[in-house]
């Protein structure tokens, strides 16, 4: 590590703590030429493999433009929209892995979205799935009314009769 004072090439840790939810090690270093101390922030980069071969490294900021595209003209706002590509983030990092494939992102990104909007869902996974006729609508929204009616029976069990 070079010394950003005196551009020696070589430097002390004096002290290693961890940052960033776990994400990052920041290192209180010396210079043994110059003697001025700094400060260092190590955290792994996550790369993204596109299907053209290249890699490049993740990006939130791309998943909200991506998702913000399918829900144009919905009720959702920025906000909700930072934390769909937090959580996105979040899943990835947790399988530990210092590359994933796009496609990869792209399931990530699904189940987060069909939870903050379903019309959203749709167009995303209209696009991203490839959809091809209306039949692939069809199945998609008959897997989402499955859900829904799945997760009204749920609440009806969870809520006792005499409390109704």
């Amino acid at each position: 590590m070079y010394c950003p004072f005196c551009r020696h090439p070589d430097s002390r840790v004096i002290d290693s703590r961890v940052a960033e939810d776990g994400t990052a090690i920041r290192r209180r270093r010396s210079c043994p030429e110059c003697g001025r101390r700094f400060t260092t922030q190590e955290s792994v980069i996550l790369m993204v493999a596109k299907r053209s071969g290249v890699t490049e490294p993740f990006a939130r900021d791309k998943i909200v433009r991506g998702v913000q595209r399918a829900c144009q003209g919905r009720p959702v706002d920025s906000g909700q929209l930072a934390m769909l590509a937090q959580r996105v983030e979040e899943t990835i990092r947790a399988r530990g892995l210092a590359e994933v494939s796009s496609h990869e992102v792209g399931l990530a990104i699904l189940g987060p979205l069909r939870d903050l909007d379903e019309v959203a869902y749709l167009r995303f996974a209209s696009v991203y799935r490839g959809f091809e006729s209306i039949d692939d609508f069809e199945k998609e929204i008959t897997a989402l009314r499955g859900r829904l009616d799945a997760g009204s029976a749920q609440e009806v069990l969870a809520d006792p009769p005499g409390d109704r």
